[in-house]
């Protein structure tokens, strides 16, 4: 069974989705035979989405798997053997007027139709794209992330003298410039993994954080920066999934991240949860953490218990199964 996986071209501020489905690709190795199509130019204006679109139907094959934010990729490719992948859609829900309307046509209503069937990581997720679509939800199924065999525990007992928190993501939902407010007048140093915009420095600088940024990072590389940080701030306004809390878990760093969205489904009792709106809340979960060595070892052991749910093996059996039920049915 031939499997082509269609992905988006990478920018420097997006890392999960890619490794997500390199790590797929690896355990069903022996089962499929595979290949990638990453499209030729960035999500950005009408021709390059249209040449985007040609690009992926002259690289149709038995199984075509759109993976995710550039989901308008299928839209010529036979609906019977496509399989699509939406990681989140909070932001399609809350656009108006016609260009919200178009978006979700383009992004969300058209790529279902032209789908047989669409997985999703959260039950969040699947909740959001039910509401937004009102296709049947027999149609969307979940399936959670899988965890890179690239992270491992590596226990860290004692808080560095100058703690390094991990930011892992710059767009505008990762809330970065919250975090940096909350974290003001700490001796700390923010790791920041992700390209940064000029205002986003200058709103650092303005705060005097002493940070570190790191872009392109490979598996292993980002896989280092969990092992060297002391705790992971994960305070987004919305997420799909939230792959960073659960790569932190299982390195054995405690968590603290949003009590909204798909994040405390994700991070079931190992992250301490606070309000991304909140500035005032955000300091104190972080420093809760980093202050009270009994919480912060009950949330590395909770940690460490939940990510088991995620086991890559599961999922990629998972994604097997589908390939499988829709190659049977043409």
């Amino acid at each position: 069974m031939r499997v082509t996986y269609f992905q988006r071209k990478r920018r420097d501020s997006t890392f999960s989705l890619e490794f997500i489905f390199n790590d797929i690709r690896e355990r069903l190795g022996d089962k499929i035979e595979s290949k990638v199509c990453i499209a030729p130019f960035y999500s950005n204006g009408i021709f390059r989405r249209l040449a985007i679109i040609f690009h992926a139907k002259l690289r149709e094959d038995e199984i075509n798997h759109i993976t995710g934010d550039n989901n308008f990729t299928g839209l010529l490719l036979k609906q019977s053997r496509t399989v699509l992948t939406i990681l989140d859609c909070a932001d399609y829900e809350i656009r108006t007027g016609i260009r919200g309307w178009l978006l979700r046509k383009v992004w969300i209503n058209w790529p279902i139709r032209q789908s047989a069937l669409v997985t999703t990581i959260s039950e969040a997720s699947r909740q959001a794209i039910l509401r937004i679509s009102a296709c049947s939800a027999e149609k969307v199924v979940v399936i959670p992330v899988a965890v890179s065999k690239a992270y491992r525990y590596q226990p860290k007992p004692e808080i560095s003298e100058r703690p390094r928190i991990l930011q892992v993501g710059t767009s505008i939902n990762k809330n970065l410039e919250r975090l940096a407010e909350a974290i003001k007048g700490l001796e700390c140093t923010l790791v920041i993994v992700g390209r940064l915009g000029d205002v986003q420095r200058r709103h650092l600088d303005v705060l005097e954080i002493n940070y570190e940024n790191h872009v392109g990072l490979s598996t292993g590389e980002l896989t280092k920066e969990y092992e060297k940080c002391d705790l992971l701030a994960f305070a987004s306004l919305y997420e799909g999934f939230g792959m960073p809390i659960v790569e932190a878990q299982i390195v054995g760093r405690p968590v603290v991240t949003s009590n909204l969205s798909s994040m405390p489904e994700v991070a079931g009792k190992g992250a301490c949860l606070v309000d991304p709106a909140s500035i005032s809340s955000i300091r104190a979960g972080i420093e809760r953490v980093l202050t009270d060595s009994e919480y912060r070892k009950t949330l590395v052991a909770e940690g460490r218990l939940n990510a088991k749910r995620f086991d890559a093996v599961n999922i990629a059996d998972q994604y097997f199964a589908v390939y499988q039920g829709v190659h049977s049915k043409h």
